[in-house]
């Protein structure tokens, strides 16, 4: 069993919405940024969002601003809020972490197994 572990994925409709969460276990990331990623099949990861570990930096894809909130409630679990969601949101998303708030994959040293959300239009 990983660090990480995500949930909170399904099948919504378009115009829904999902809140995903990330929880770790085994150890404390409180230095660590905590971010999500998506990809689909054949596609590259792409960047969602990510916070510090205080919530007073966040980042955000171009393609989900103004309707994805990331949040996080303490040092082990994080939050995706999604509304609005648009069939181009079908994705596996995946949780990670980082020493420093990025939006680069490669930065992130630890990874969830990944929930599958998939919106239907």
């Amino acid at each position: 069993q990983g660090l990480l572990s995500e949930s909170g994925g399904g099948l919504v409709q378009a115009g829904g919405s999902l809140r995903l969460a990330c929880s770790s276990s085994g150890r404390t990331f409180s230095s660590y940024a905590m971010g999500w990623f998506r990809r689909v099949p054949g596609q590259e990861r792409e960047f969602v969002a990510a916070i510090n570990l205080s919530g007073s930096s966040v980042l955000y894809g171009d393609s989900v601003k103004g309707r994805f909130t990331i949040s996080r409630a303490n040092a082990n679990m994080v939050y995706l809020q999604m509304n609005s969601l648009r069939p181009e949101d079908t994705a596996v998303y995946y949780c990670a972490v980082s020493r420093g708030i990025q939006t680069l994959s490669a930065m992130y040293e630890y990874w969830g197994q990944g929930t599958q959300v998939t919106v239907s239009s």
